[in-house]
Formats: C-alpha cells, sequence, structure tokens
C-alpha cells in the first residue's frame, strides 16, 4: 500500500507541472470529496500555486468548486445509499473516522461543515453524513463553500508568497486553523444576538 501512494504521489507532481493539470486538478478534487483518494487535492494544488504563482488563487477556486461539487455527490450517496456507503466506509477502514465525524455532528450540528475542511478527518465522511443525517442541503453547500474555500484560498495564499515551506507549516497546523474558524463564527452568532 505504502508503495502505491508514493507511485500516486509522483504521478500527481509529475502531473502539476503539465499544461492540462488544471483538468487533473479539478476531477481529483470532484472525485476526492465522495471517494476515497489516499492524496488530498492540496498536492497537486500546491505544486503548481508555486510553479505559477500568478494563478493560484484561480487554482484555489477550482479546488473549491470541484470539492463542493463532489460533496454533494457524497451528500446524495449519504441520503440515498447509506447502507452501501457503510459495507464501503468500513471496509477501507474509516469507520472510526465516520463515527467520530457522527459525534461531531451531534455536537455542533450543520456547524461540523464548517471546520470539516481543516480536520484530519476526510472530507468524503462528512458529506456521506451530512446527507445520511438528512442535513438541510443549502446549508450544507454554504458550509462546504465557506470550509473548502477557505482551506484552499490559504493553501494557495501560502504556496503563492512562502513556498512549501509556508505550506508545510499551515497543513501541521491545519485542524487548530478549523477550531479557530467555528470560535470565530460562534462569537459572531453570539455578538449579533445580543
Amino acid at each position: 500500500m505504502q508503495e502505491l501512494i508514493k507511485k500516486i504521489i509522483n504521478f500527481v507532481l509529475d502531473q502539476s507541472s503539465r499544461p492540462g493539470a488544471i483538468y487533473l486538478l479539478f476531477t481529483w478534487s470532484f472525485v476526492e470529496a465522495w471517494f476515497i483518494i489516499p492524496i488530498p487535492p492540496d498536492a497537486l494544488l500546491i505544486p503548481m500555486s508555486i510553479a505559477n504563482r500568478s494563478r493560484a488563487y484561480f487554482y484555489a477556486y477550482m479546488t473549491t468548486i470541484s470539492s463542493v461539487i463532489g460533496g454533494l455527490v457524497g451528500y446524495l450517496i449519504g441520503f440515498y445509499a447509506i447502507d452501501f456507503a457503510m459495507t464501503y466506509i468500513e471496509s477501507i477502514g474509516l469507520m472510526d473516522a465516520y463515527v467520530l465525524a457522527t459525534d461531531w455532528f451531534t455536537v455542533w450540528g450543520s456547524a461540523v461543515i464548517l471546520i470539516a475542511g481543516f480536520t484530519v478527518i476526510p472530507f468524503k465522511i462528512f458529506t456521506i453524513m451530512a446527507g445520511s443525517m438528512k442535513m438541510n442541503i443549502i446549508i450544507f453547500l454554504l458550509a462546504s463553500i465557506v470550509s473548502r474555500g477557505l482551506r484552499f484560498f490559504i493553501v494557495a495564499y501560502a504556496s503563492k508568497k512562502g513556498g512549501q515551506v509556508a505550506v508545510d507549516k499551515i497543513m501541521n497546523h491545519a485542524d487548530k486553523l478549523g477550531y479557530l474558524f467555528m470560535a470565530l463564527l460562534l462569537i459572531g452568532l453570539i455578538w449579533s444576538v445580543f
């Protein structure tokens, strides 16, 4: 398995410098949001943004849009085919991640999708879980846009400004960024009520 992942990483890095890389980025981001791919779209977004810094935000935009569309597929799988999805999730060893995501959903409600883009739990788990729990689809889509958009634009910004070193620092603290964003959101909601 380790050897397969290394081959996939090398393939992705090789493709990132090719003219048609944007199509691979779009497809990769779409599929990764609902199907198990061991490498997140960041692995393609980062080298593309470093290599062509003037297009970094365009790449982030394309990654966000395709990831949200893919997330919608995951939502529909959870909504209409949860039994199949659970068998699949269990067969690839992500049942613990699914249970944890469900627990978070119970505590945070729909807002969990806002931090989903920053956690170590694969986004696809949250998309399938949101569908299975019949989350409001409009809220799901808006939260996915914010969550994924923030993540990919932060990665593009770091790639553009600081290169791989900056990206590594951000990715090492991605979960903390998600929690910070959630705390700021809650403070804003409380502030608007009072």
